[in-house]
């Protein structure tokens, strides 16, 4: 007799096990369809009711509240327990897998066949589990690299109240610089700094760029005492006698000029006391990203097209109208597809214009990658991405204002107005770059945000054509020749 019959069972034919294995697996997609097949109809329509409840919550979510969840992506507490939820559901979802198929397995099965089904629930279980482990691990990430990124402690910058973070904050003036330290470089120099000045309200943004050639102007009253005829006489030794881009070494090397602040602090506390008093705004908090760094960033995006308006050198350097040493390469004109490295060049070329041109382009780049960033290809990539944004992005934000953040950016993403407002010699009659006129780029300012807090009604759809016909004729300069009485004009005029 039969091992099987001996035991009172009968032999079980291998298209039960099949039958089991499909249970299971359907079981894998919705719950408690075995439970029910073997006749446990509480236990499995207990587990379709909580799927459903599971998988109707998370699109009620992801569809009623993407804003809302937006601003618990940037909380640390909420991202714990996003990757706890994660990875318990996980554990549950595995867990239902090898129960179903526990339930629904034939009796008497062989000691080969019975092994080789369970690896293969246990397989289908890990393969469940994947996702989940993935998203967790993700989550993670992005809550390690926002406690990098965004100081918890340091309380440089504003005070924020957190029951109404804008209160008594009509506009949220951030100064965004560009430094350009490396292995060749001593410190930093910061060659790119622009202010957004941004409606809290509205969204409306007003983009103040100032030369980094910016030389002996006014300095705060409080450090009149050591510069009594403007910033002149720092870092000769270097070369660069009184411009605006050597405040921040001189900050960093010279502790007594913003005490009570730490090496790092100090340099953008002073750019923001001095850029804020050039052009009569209070900045509250500023942003610095490492240009060596940038390129990164770009390719973790995938990259970025631009309009490059003529060939741009790639490299090389220039005197006197000549190269004394050749481009290794050059950016065509035209609409081009460039990884970090030549974003990079974009962004930092001037020998083929001057400053002013690539303020304007630096401009661009940051909406055209605004504009562009793939969430498909930011999450596929997203710890190169979080790798080097910790790497490159330095701040005095606060972690505590990120969700208010969130949903502010949301309002400029959705249709508010961009302004341009460049100090440009060559645009703006009255202006020069050495001994600045101060009381006019105050009022510039002043005039450029109370266009952008009270704009004009929007131009009519023929006019609007007419524009969209043009822009691509123009370089990003060239727009600037449309600017308004206060010297600002639109981004999408600019960028073309």
């Amino acid at each position: 007799m039969a091992r099987g019959q001996a035991r009172g069972h009968r032999p079980v034919p291998v298209a039960g096990l099949w039958r089991a294995l499909g249970l299971t697996l359907a079981s894998a997609v919705v719950w408690g369809v075995a439970h029910v097949a073997a006749g446990r109809r509480a236990a499995g329509f207990a587990l379709m009711g909580l799927f459903v409840l599971l998988v109707g919550g998370a699109a009620t979510l992801g569809l009623a509240f993407q804003e809302k969840l937006k601003q618990i992506a940037v909380q640390g507490t909420w991202l714990n327990v996003i990757t706890a939820a994660l990875l318990a559901l996980a554990l549950v979802w595995a867990a239902v897998v090898i129960r179903s198929y526990q339930v629904v397995r034939p009796v008497g099965l062989p000691t080969a066949m019975r092994a080789a089904s369970m690896t293969l629930v246990v397989v289908l279980s890990l393969i469940i589990c994947t996702p989940f482990v993935y998203a967790a691990n993700t989550t993670y990430v992005l809550r390690d690299t926002l406690s990098k990124i965004f100081p918890g402690d340091d309380h440089s910058g504003q005070k924020i109240n957190a029951s109404d973070p804008w209160k008594n904050i009509p506009r949220l003036n951030v100064l965004l610089l560009g430094g350009d330290g490396g292995k060749d470089r001593t410190g930093i120099r910061t060659d790119s700094m622009t202010v957004a000045s941004i409606d809290t309200h509205t969204g409306n943004t007003v983009l103040i760029s100032l030369p980094r050639n910016l030389r002996f102007f006014q300095m705060p009253a409080r450090l009149r005492s050591i510069w009594p005829n403007g910033y002149r006489n720092v870092n000769a030794q270097l070369g660069y006698d009184g411009m605006l881009n050597s405040v921040y070494l001189s900050a960093e090397k010279n502790p007594s000029l913003v005490p009570g602040l730490k090496a790092g602090q100090r340099g953008p506390h002073l750019l923001e006391e001095v850029i804020g008093n050039l052009i009569g705004l209070k900045i509250n908090y500023y942003i610095l990203v490492n240009l060596g760094g940038f390129k990164d960033i770009v390719n973790a995006m995938g990259g970025v097209t631009v309009h490059v308006e003529k060939a741009l050198p790639i490299g090389g350097e220039i005197a006197n109208g000549h190269y004394t040493k050749q481009p290794t390469g050059w950016l065509k004109a035209g609409t081009q597809h460039l990884d970090g490295e030549k974003a990079l060049w974009y962004g930092r070329s001037r020998d083929a214009d001057d400053d002013f041109h690539r303020m304007d382009r630096q401009k661009c780049l940051m909406k055209d990658i605004a504009d562009q960033a793939d969430p498909q290809k930011v999450v596929t990539h997203f710890e190169k991405l979080a790798k080097a944004a910790t790497k490159t992005i330095f701040t005095n934000l606060p972690a505590a204002l990120l969700p208010p953040l969130v949903k502010l950016s949301g309002t400029v993403k959705s249709g508010a107005d961009i302004t341009s407002l460049a100090f440009n010699p060559e645009k703006i009659q009255g202006f020069g770059t050495d001994d600045p006129n101060v009381p006019l780029m105050r009022r510039l300012t002043a005039k450029a945000i109370t266009a952008s807090t009270h704009p004009k009604p929007t131009p009519s759809p023929t006019a609007t054509v007419r524009k969209h016909r043009t822009k691509r004729k123009t370089s990003p300069t060239a727009g600037t020749t449309a600017a308004a009485s206060n010297g600002s004009v639109s981004l999408k005029n600019v960028c073309g």
